[in-house]
């Protein structure tokens, strides 16, 4: 399978040391970020709106293939805003004209639950950002559904597939793929901190064999799928950076062992 990996997002002060060089400062973590990995997902777009300056140093610093999938902003996702939406899309013209732009992807909470009210509202921003590769990521059980999955199919949407706690209430599911794009995003599997602070929520190393496990499930949509994206999202401490790069040697191995 043609996999991209990297994190969810790149600047946090506490992976210098851990996985950043101690020269590092927030100015060029980039630079050292896109030495290790071939995509992003930018994180800081959920909390404030990306200027396309911004936008445009990025993708000017990156390498030719470089890809980032961009966060949609939680006045959307989290607070129903829809009129954001259009300016967002804008701001993103400097990574779609280098084609660095690898989608759009909404995470809802897990208070965004599967009724007839939230199914309207997913579709009204769905459609919003038309014109860029979407993919949603659910956090409540209730959108486990067939209907669901059928829906995203039909117009094209991927599914983010969340690995976290075997936890009541969360969404959860094996290997699924609901257009030619993979996405897996590999946040914890720490039940007994999970609803504790989002340091103690993302605070989890993943091991070998849990990651040997992701891969092979994953392996089963075998020719299903184009490429197939996984970010890993426990960054406390640069344990995203280290997994995913863990992740990619274990990808390496097991290709080895099979041709």
């Amino acid at each position: 399978m043609n996999y991209t990996v990297g994190t969810s997002g790149y600047s946090f002060a506490d992976w210098i040391g851990p996985f950043y060089p101690a020269t590092a400062s927030k100015h060029n973590m980039f630079e050292h970020y896109v030495q290790h990995f071939d995509a992003v997902e930018l994180n800081y777009t959920f909390y404030r709106m990306p200027a396309v300056r911004t936008l445009e140093s990025l993708a000017r610093r990156s390498p030719a293939r470089f890809e980032f999938w961009v966060k949609a902003n939680q006045r959307t996702t989290h607070e129903g805003d829809l009129s954001v939406i259009p300016e967002f899309v804008d701001s993103l013209q400097p990574l779609r004209e280098a084609g660095k732009l690898a989608g759009v992807l909404l995470q809802f909470p897990q208070s965004f639950h599967r009724t007839v009210a939230t199914r309207k509202f997913l579709g009204a921003a769905l459609e919003s950002f038309n014109g860029v590769h979407r993919a949603v990521e659910f956090r409540h059980h209730s959108w486990n559904h067939p209907a669901t999955m059928t829906g995203l199919r039909d117009y094209n949407i991927t599914l983010v597939v969340p690995d976290v706690p075997a936890l009541p209430g969360l969404f959860r599911r094996g290997a699924t793929a609901t257009t030619t794009t993979g996405y897996l995003r590999l946040h914890s599997r720490n039940a007994e901190r999970w609803y504790g602070s989002s340091v103690q929520r993302y605070d989890y190393d993943y091991s070998v064999e849990e990651m040997q496990g992701l891969l092979e499930e994953w392996a089963q949509l075998g020719e299903k799928l184009d490429k197939t994206y996984a970010f890993f999202n426990n960054c406390h401490g640069g344990q995203a950076a280290r997994n995913a790069e863990a992740f990619g040697r274990i990808l390496e191995q097991m290709r080895w062992q099979r041709n």
